[in-house]
């Protein structure tokens, strides 16, 4: 089967639907819920950090990385007070798997399923760990047998492993979390970029700094827009997270990985259609 370069674009466009759940999905929040947390993102910290331990917010934040000076302290260390790493890494996956389940629906009985999650688990466990600290925080947990489960955390794996390249990436190019947002969305057509709702919260004299700092680095024009330069810094950060995100994948035989993209076809085209909700 002829697939597309970089590999890792392509799984990543297979697999990132499944991983997705974690975010739209109604029942990881109920579950995160069900151990008293009160709002989405303390739910997120915990269940996200969790595989990290009992970090210092400084480490987390540092891990994330794409969030500014401040949200990551709002939520770490006080998330332990009510809960457990252990605790809440098992209820974002519970979550998760049930919506998974309740999706993909006459899917998840089937030996196409059982077998993507055996060799996406068997990709997500071979790549080297140094420099990956989210990816090794999760190599450091079982991989369930049950195949939902499986398919869900190799698949939570492989993404934070492509998060922690592209950590790599930004800071290669001297790009911040919240100028990586800001790239992000006007490269997707978001405008103005302050309007993104992953920072339109933030005080306006920070988003201003910020576009400020781009606008004097010449990566977005006097009305905020992408420019050539601009462009460029981004095609040249994704390139570089679909390279450093090739790793896992070359534990596959070629079949293997033929077949492992063959089989992840038709999960992720509900999961798509739906927008993983």
């Amino acid at each position: 089967m002829k697939h597309p370069q970089p590999v890792a674009r392509r799984l990543f466009d297979l697999t990132e639907p499944i991983s997705l759940v974690n975010f739209f999905s109604d029942e990881p929040n109920e579950a995160m819920a069900e151990l008293g947390f009160g709002n989405y993102w303390d739910g997120y910290f915990a269940g996200r950090a969790a595989p990290l331990g009992r970090a210092p917010a400084e480490v987390v934040h540092a891990a994330f990385y794409s969030f500014a000076d401040g949200e990551v302290a709002r939520h770490i260390p006080k998330v332990w007070e009510t809960t457990t790493p252990e605790a809440a890494h098992a209820a974002r996956e519970r979550g998760c798997v049930a919506a998974l389940r309740r999706i993909l629906a006459d899917l998840v009985e089937t030996p196409g399923l059982a077998r993507a999650a055996e060799l996406l688990a068997k990709a997500s466990i071979s790549a080297p760990i140094e420099g990956r600290v989210m990816y090794a925080g999760l190599r450091s947990l079982p991989v369930p047998e049950q195949p939902v489960a499986r398919l869900w955390h190799a698949a939570n794996m492989l993404r934070e492993h492509r998060g922690d390249g592209h950590t790599v990436a930004l800071v290669s190019e001297q790009v911040g979390g919240t100028e990586a947002h800001v790239l992000s969305a006007l490269a997707a057509g978001i405008y103005p970029a302050e309007s993104f709702g992953r920072i339109h919260h933030l005080p306006k004299a920070r988003l201003v700094e910020v576009m400020d700092g781009l606008r004097d680095r010449g990566l977005v024009d006097v009305s905020g827009r992408l420019t050539d330069a601009g462009r460029a810094t981004k095609d040249r950060i994704e390139s570089l997270t679909d390279a450093l995100a090739e790793a896992p994948y070359e534990a596959l035989e070629p079949r293997e990985l033929d077949e492992l993209i063959a089989r992840l076809e038709p999960i992720a085209e509900p999961l798509d259609a739906v927008g993983s909700r």
